[in-house]
């Protein structure tokens, strides 16, 4: 798709910070144990979308706070993010071997390094949000921020939701099923990094944290929907991981229980939802509505 240059420039100087900050907070491989660490790094740093983070930063600047303040908050969405993808790739899990273009972690280390630097990169996560310097909060936001995002990815979130979909593989399950169990595996941690972001701003009334947590709900399931649809239509080449796995795996997807146009109709129906919950925003809350388009635009 083609992105608006303003929305382009937004999305390099997102990435360009994160990178920074998840270089900063990673151990390097040099630090024993050094295998430990170098995985870690692996499972992070590269070719990954950040939609996460970016969503912070976005989610921020909609309510006019510094980049700068929001370093941190997306640095340990993204640490969750790439522990979750570690796991989730694992053999017991969802057995890929393909993650951004290249062998998951426990393909070009080993299962148990696998396991541990997923563990170590969720506990680094919250370490960011204790200790970030840049984050200008009181001590109470700060423990807000830390029980957003642990309640986003424990078992009433995105491990929740990684549990329904284990139970859920090889069994006919209807669409109100499946949407709650995305609501918890993808919905939940996206929602938490607009709620960081708005927190790390620390300026916005209950009707605007409405607004933007509505906006996050539609947008997390319409991301979801859309990489169903991707992994019927996508090329493993451009995904960079590989295409049907769903399939093959016969596990429950949008498209597999609504038909491909219908899928494709929902996740309109659902971006043109967030966009209506943030229409009284002005100008700052552009990246937000370009954010939107992109998510059921991408090709991987």
């Amino acid at each position: 798709m083609t992105l608006d240059p303003a929305f382009q420039i937004f999305l390099s100087d997102c990435r360009t910070r994160v990178e920074s900050a998840l270089d900063h907070w990673l151990p390097s491989e040099s630090t024993q144990p050094s295998r430990l660490h170098a995985a870690m790094r692996y499972a992070v740093l590269g070719d990954g979308k950040r939609v996460r983070p970016v969503l912070v930063y976005a989610a921020g600047q909609a309510l006019a706070a510094e980049p700068d303040c929001l370093n941190g908050a997306a640095c340990a969405v993204e640490l969750i993010h790439a522990y979750s993808l570690a796991h989730d790739d694992l053999p017991a899990m969802d057995d890929d071997e393909l993650r951004r273009g290249r062998p998951t972690c426990h393909m070009a280390y080993d299962e148990a390094t696998a396991v541990l630097a997923g563990d170590a990169l969720q506990t680094l996560a919250f370490r960011v949000l204790c200790e970030d310097d840049g984050l200008r909060v009181s001590a109470a936001e700060r423990l807000r921020m830390i029980a957003a995002l642990a309640q986003a990815s424990g078992s009433r979130g995105m491990v929740g939701g990684q549990a329904l979909d284990i139970f859920a593989t090889g069994h006919d399950i209807d669409l109100a099923q499946l949407e709650n169990l995305h609501i918890h595996k993808t919905g939940a941690l996206i929602l938490a990094s607009v709620r960081l972001g708005v927190f790390a701003a620390g300026r916005a009334d209950d009707d605007r944290i409405g607004q933007l947590e509505r906006y996050a709900k539609c947008i997390g399931l319409a991301f979801q929907v859309h990489d169903d649809i991707l992994d019927v239509e996508g090329e493993t080449a451009v995904l960079g991981k590989t295409r049907g796995k769903d399939a093959a795996a016969d596990k429950a997807t949008y498209p597999a229980l609504l038909g491909l146009q219908a899928a494709r109709d929902m996740a309109q129906r659902l971006i043109d939802e967030s966009l209506q919950s943030i229409s009284d925003f002005g100008a700052g809350a552009d990246p937000l509505r370009q954010l939107a388009g992109y998510i059921i635009g991408r090709k991987r």
